[in-house]
């Protein structure tokens, strides 16, 4: 017989201790003949990435010793972090960023220099020349307080920092030698745009010399974004293009025709924010396994090149990433909203699954099941008479039971980017919110990923507005329908749904209390201080800087934190270089000389987002005690 308790005094086996002691991150899948890898990012082990090897026999061994820490802060966000070729790891390290060999039996050797004062590189996205062996991949190089990028070839007979093959864009991505080691294709972009807006794909071969030769541009421009090229078995180049107003499969012919594989109103890729994605592979010269978005949700299909046809698999997962070609099969990350995130091998004949590696032996447990409420996926009335989207999640545990007449308090969870948008799989984060008779809504609102390129737009010029609405009106909505108790509503996110945080509790008089992760309340000041990807991205969100500085004072929830009369807590990498502690310990002390209700927790070695367990369980444990005791008033327990 359930116990009646009221909504969000429920007591649950979902603690934060069993969170950061079972979970660990599963990065991007590597393929090398028929060995697969994949990066662990472990919260137990300070946060450090480890190259994981599943052998052909079922094994699986690290491949990275302690402490190397495979992880790249190219563009600070990283991503394509190591590359597998016959055998040898090649992989940026943590600490200093360099790059390093690794050979079976043997230890890391560094291939580029140390850093050293007033400069230092780092390597991201790279890949193995078939031919020469280079290792070909971007390259960042810092010095004296400029920041250049390039395309480089590292040749492990001579070790150094490079050999430059593309330089002169600010940015590129995605180096992507041809089965024949003949030619190079890449991607770049420059200010102000980001890849998403606008960016372009290049070709060139390969001169005897080790350089490029002839050089051209394929797709691409200021309003149309290239993501993921990529080589069939045959030598034909394939990339993704939102030309069409969604991201869609395209492929070059030899006489640089360009054609769509499979026009469709879905998004075959999500946004570029960090290397190595991978969304689609060659299972043969005219077959590809891609994974396409529609309506909030992921499916993984077989695609015929020549035909068109696209065949979606029937899979217990509702998300795909990471999608790579081994052994035959079809190797990738995938999630639920039911099961734990996992490493799985799928047979693209019967859709028969494998699972490699979970990102949660707990989450298996059948107790803790028990408790689990997968997301409704909603459309609600938002501004200008359009509709935007949520994932709504329902209190559940059934060993409790609320009064009649109560209902939920509710957490709105705000993704950051914000070109990014919500996730449908398991989080035992927001099932820790859940099995504690806590609603939660997470809002996909305007300018976010997985509903084409206009939906994307409704963010320009508009970040601080559309978001905020977006985020008030979906609260409004779950709470009309009875879903919540719009009297214990409180608002979470971070980096930029921090900022939509701060900027809801600032300029709307809904939310009672609030959590800002590492959000941004001074957006000039950002605009000054941030690193280069994103130096220009609020160009595009706001409006160039300092010609529009009068609408950024406007945009600043910092200029309106004399409107914040309620509870907020504040979390903070102290050494964050996306958005710098500054933009916190700026609105803490406004708000505390105001006297508001107001915690600060700032975490020594933590950048953008927290790795380590410790200050994982903590941050999770605070929120939920700020929020019980000066919003819900329940009765804890943890």
């Amino acid at each position: 017989m359930p116990e009646t308790l009221p909504y969000g005094a429920w007591r649950s086996p979902i603690t934060s201790d069993l969170i950061v002691a079972e979970t660990i991150g599963l990065g991007a899948v590597l393929v090398d003949g028929g060995d697969i890898y994949w990066t662990e990012s472990r919260p137990g082990d300070g946060g450090r990435n480890v190259l994981v090897r599943h052998g052909k026999d079922g094994g699986r061994e690290d491949v990275t010793p302690a402490p190397y820490n495979v992880r790249t802060r190219v563009h600070e966000y990283g991503g394509g972090a190591a590359v597998v070729h016959q055998g040898t790891a090649y992989f940026s390290n943590f600490a200093d960023q360099r790059l390093y060999r690794l050979t079976a039996g043997g230890a890391p050797e560094p291939l580029t220099p140390e850093p050293a004062a007033g400069m230092s590189f780092r390597y991201a996205d790279g890949a193995i020349g078939a031919a020469s062996r280079r290792w070909i991949g971007v390259r960042e190089a810092h010095a004296d307080g400029r920041v250049d990028n390039a395309i480089v070839a590292v040749d492990p007979a001579q070790p150094g920092p490079g050999r430059a093959l593309v330089e002169g864009s600010d940015f590129y991505a995605a180096p992507r030698v041809s089965p024949g080691g003949g030619q190079l294709a890449w991607l770049s972009w420059n200010h102000p745009n980001m890849p998403w807006v606008g960016s372009e794909l290049w070709l060139a071969e390969f001169a005897a010399d080790g350089g490029l030769a002839n050089p051209r541009r394929v797709a691409g421009g200021e309003d149309e974004s290239i993501a993921q090229p990529g080589w069939s078995p045959d030598g034909v180049l394939h990339f993704i293009s939102d030309r069409s107003g969604w991201w869609n499969l395209y492929r070059c012919g030899a006489d640089g025709a360009v054609r769509p594989l499979c026009p469709r109103d879905a998004e075959f890729a999500p946004a570029q924010w960090v290397f190595g994605q991978s969304s689609y592979a060659f299972l043969g010269a005219d077959h590809i396994v891609c994974t396409y978005g529609e309506a909030g949700r992921t499916r993984l299909a077989h695609l015929e090149i020549s035909s068109g046809k696209l065949a979606p698999l029937t899979l217990p997962f509702s998300e795909f990433g990471s999608v790579k070609v081994s052994r035959g099969g079809i190797v990738c990350g995938a999630g639920s909203p039911t099961g734990p995130g996992a490493i799985v091998a799928i047979d693209p004949d019967t859709g028969a699954t494998e699972v490699l590696r979970q990102s949660s032996a707990a989450a298996s447990d059948p107790e803790l099941q028990r408790c689990f409420t997968a997301a409704r996926h909603l459309e609600f009335p938002t501004g200008s008479g359009l509709t935007a989207f949520a994932n709504y999640y329902a209190p559940s545990n059934p060993d409790f039971t609320a009064p009649a007449g109560d209902r939920p308090p509710l957490v709105v969870k705000c993704h950051g980017g914000p070109t990014s948008s919500a996730s449908s799989s398991l989080s035992l984060g927001i099932q820790y919110w859940t099995s504690r008779g806590i609603a939660v809504l997470d809002v996909d609102y305007g300018g976010s990923t997985g509903y084409g390129r206009a939906y994307r737009e409704r963010l320009k010029g508009a970040w601080g507005v559309v978001d905020v609405d977006d985020c008030v009106n979906a609260a409004r909505h779950v709470c009309a329908e009875g879903l919540a108790d719009s009297e214990r509503a409180v608002i979470t996110g971070g980096s930029a749904g921090g900022y939509t945080v701060l900027a809801a509790l600032a300029g709307r008089d809904f939310f009672k209390g609030g959590a800002s992760h590492y959000g941004v309340s001074d957006v000039a000041a950002l605009a000054r201080d941030t690193h280069k990807f994103e130096s220009r991205y609020l160009d595009w969100l706001i409006g160039p800087y300092p010609q529009e500085a009068e609408l950024y004072r406007e945009r600043s929830p910092l200029t309106h934190a004399d409107r914040l009369s309620c509870p907020v807590i504040f979390f903070q990498g102290a050494e964050d270089r996306v958005v710098p502690p500054n933009q916190t310990e700026m609105m803490v002390e406004a708000l505390r000389r105001r006297g508001i209700p107001c915690g600060y927790l700032s975490f020594a070695g933590e950048q953008h987002g927290f790795r380590r367990a410790e200050n994982i369980k903590r941050a999770l444990d605070a929120e939920l005690y700020f929020y019980s005791e000066l919003v819900f008033r329940t009765r804890l327990s943890f």
